[in-house]
């Protein structure tokens, strides 16, 4: 079943650009305002007296401005900014973006934009905020289709302290749309919008696929009213109590979760039970506390050959968390120097005797990746993102060579993990979690057994193609089998395996010699002598 407003029925829908998408900005793509950020900036700056920022941030958070008031918000705006250059002013907008407007962009919203672009949809940020605060939004999430309110500028570029008119707000926006519709042959009636506010609804009406966005209000009301699909996500909603305490939480249990593991390592005698104790009730633990669900396709190829170079893609703090919870135990893991000083990776790797590779320093850098050969030879996996660093993008970031190279000195499997939505359970460098379920595919084992340094770089551009592919085209019922498994002829040989073999091989020679030594025994003439006697066995009713 393909619900209303979700990635799956989009993909559902019909291709081509006469179906437009059109997406507001705050509260829709962005959680917060946009304007707020911007007029925070100001007042740190002395830009603006308190009283003003009060009255903008009041006037911004207010969902029943009528037409004149919001006229008046976003003229008192433009005259704060009169005289400056618009250029200075777009610099200042981009800067503030990467700061504090990116990490607020909402991931669902994101897979979204990017199922419209696949379906080959006109794709609109429709927004009645100003250009400086919509155009950083559209480059970001590549919307080259942006309505929004501009400034008014003289010759010189520098800006008058007025709104280009007519005023893209309510009745204004709708107009605005319905004109780019008709300049573009888009079809309204197979159209989507997707927005919050109340000033919105008249645009609801328009268009085939009405989506509200998180509303409130009247919007909220005639959208039950309608029947209209309602879309809410809290992915980005700031970091709410609730989730800064189950974070909290959650790292709390480190604490005595690592005392139980002193414990076992106690009873038993052994170390590497007690870091398995940790590792696996930890991740549990904490994933537990947060919310965090795992939709996990291909679990048995978790077990299916260990040890092994678990990979994974990066592109925030809960990445390795999931990842570390799916390998569960017997596995130590290789990061960055910056993190052996973080309360938690930093701790969690001393106890799994991670390395902490020194990306500055290459010798340092090399001497680490050694220790962690070291202990795969001596049977433990190895948990590593070969992007190296996280990544906020849609991409798959280059591959390093080193989890690979580990993978063919010790004679072990490469397994790669390919996490789809961690974003929405935080932010790229958020270090509160949100609850929610993430997407994850395990692939089997690919082993490295033909892989050389001539044919490395193909090896691995064929790994890095495979999390591409799986990306773009998520499998939900089973796993497809990609070029990258056309070079598994034979299962990778483990140091185990390997031993193994050669047992097996030793076995074969010696029963060979044995075989061919009594063959040549029965070959052999046997010499009588004084004290032998040869007796014949009778055959059948006594013939010899």
């Amino acid at each position: 079943m393909r619900l209303p407003g979700s990635v799956a029925e989009v993909q559902a829908s019909p291709p081509g650009p006469q179906v437009g998408a059109f997406f507001d900005l705050d509260g829709t793509l962005v959680a917060g305002f946009t304007g707020v950020v911007m007029t925070q900036d100001r007042l740190r700056r002395r830009q603006m007296s308190v009283g003003e920022f009060i009255g903008m941030v009041q006037a911004g958070l207010n969902h029943q401005l009528g037409r004149s008031e919001f006229e008046d918000l976003i003229g008192k705006g433009a005259r704060m900014l009169r005289g400056n250059s618009v250029d200075d002013i777009d610099e200042l907008a981009e800067r503030l973006f990467m700061q504090k407007i990116v990490s607020r962009i909402y991931p669902e919203m994101r897979e979204l934009v990017r199922a419209h672009m696949d379906r080959g949809h006109t794709v609109v940020l429709s927004s009645s905020a100003l250009t400086v605060q919509v155009e950083p939004v559209a480059r970001f999430l590549g919307i080259e289709n942006v309505l929004s309110n501009k400034f008014v500028t003289d010759v010189d570029g520098l800006i008058t302290g007025e709104v280009q008119r007519p005023v893209i707000w309510g009745p204004g926006k709708a107009r605005a749309v319905q004109e780019f519709a008709a300049a573009n042959k888009i079809d309204l009636a197979q159209s989507y919008f997707y927005a919050d506010g109340d000033e919105d609804v008249a645009l609801m009406y328009l268009v085939g696929n009405p989506r509200p966005t998180n509303p409130a209000g009247k919007m909220a009301a005639v959208a039950a009213k309608r029947g209209w699909p309602v879309l809410r996500f809290s992915s980005r909603s700031g970091s709410s109590p609730l989730s800064q305490l189950r974070t909290a939480a959650g790292i709390a249990s480190m604490m005595p979760i690592a005392a139980g593991a002193v414990g076992v390592g106690l009873l038993t005698l052994n170390k590497r039970a007690g870091v398995n104790f940790f590792t696996s009730m930890f991740g549990r633990t904490l994933l537990n506390t947060i919310g965090i669900n795992l939709q996990v396709l291909g679990k048995e190829n978790l077990t299916a050959q260990r040890p092994a170079v678990f990979i994974f893609n990066h592109r925030n703090q809960a990445d390795p968390l999931i990842a570390g919870r799916l390998v569960s135990d017997n596995f130590t893991s290789v990061g960055k120097k910056e993190l052996e000083n973080d309360p938690i990776v930093g701790t969690m790797g001393r106890i799994m005797d991670a390395a902490f590779i020194d990306r500055d320093d290459p010798v340092k850098a090399v001497e680490g990746l050694k220790k962690v050969e070291e202990l795969a030879r001596k049977g433990l996996s190895i948990l590593i993102a070969p992007e190296g660093t996280r990544l906020d993008t849609t991409e798959v970031g280059d591959f390093k060579k080193g989890p690979f190279r580990i993978a063919m000195s010790a004679g072990i499997p490469i397994v790669p993990i390919v996490i789809r939505n961690a974003e929405v359970i935080a932010a790229r460098d958020s270090s509160t979690f949100n609850p929610g379920t993430v997407d994850v595919v395990v692939y089997p084992p690919i082993p490295v057994d033909d892989w050389t340094y001539d044919n490395l770089a193909e090896r691995i551009a064929e790994v890095r193609q495979l999390y591409i592919d799986t990306l773009k085209d998520w499998p939900h019922d089973e796993l497809p089998t990609p070029d990258i498994y056309k070079h598994a002829t034979a299962p990778a040989k483990t140091p185990a395996t390997k031993k193994a073999a050669a047992k097996k091989t030793a076995a074969k020679k010696t029963a060979a010699k044995k075989t061919a030594a009594k063959k040549a025994a029965k070959k052999a003439p046997v010499k009588k002598t004084a004290a032998t006697t040869v007796t014949k066995r009778s055959g059948p009713k006594g013939r010899p």
